[in-house]
């Protein structure tokens, strides 16, 4: 199998959330369910099959939290530095529209655009990865192409 490469915040973050699972999320189901189950007639509650349900989901999410933690290979961007590369933090000016903005290069399980984090495996980042201070790249997104100068790049 192939490791999936993650920050330390993003590993952490997989942590907690399946703590979080394990510890709230699935006693709090098991009751609800013995609950619904107290109300007779399981064929025709609403409670005990919306229950179930939940309880299906949050025993995948676990599977899935516990199946990518297993491979996951946890990179530290402070001991990096150089050419754009997984962690980086970079900023970039549109050359269309002169606005800036910074990414950092993340996992594609801890990736949050909205909070600055580029999914590693993204048609932007896969443009960057690799490049310098000062290139330009060229990125044909989903809205159309893009140019990017990089104006900065920092691994913390």
């Amino acid at each position: 199998m192939e490791k999936i490469p993650m920050t330390r915040a993003g590993h952490t973050a997989l942590e907690v959330e399946l703590k979080q699972l394990k510890s709230v999320e699935r006693p709090a189901i098991i009751q609800a369910i013995a609950e619904a189950r107290e109300h007779g007639d399981l064929s025709e509650n609403a409670e005990y099959h919306s229950a179930r349900e939940k309880q299906s989901f949050i025993e995948g999410r676990i599977k899935e939290i516990e199946g990518i933690l297993s491979l996951a290979e946890v990179i530290d961007p402070s001991t990096l530095s150089g050419a754009i590369k997984f962690g980086a933090t970079v900023t970039v000016v549109d050359e269309d529209t002169d606005e800036e903005k910074t990414w950092q290069i993340v996992g594609e399980h801890e990736a949050n655009i909205e909070k600055g984090l580029l999914n590693v495996k993204s048609p932007i980042a896969r443009a960057l990865i690799g490049k310098e201070e000062g290139d330009s790249v060229e990125v044909r997104t989903p809205g159309g192409e893009k140019a990017y100068e990089i104006l900065s790049i920092v691994y913390k």
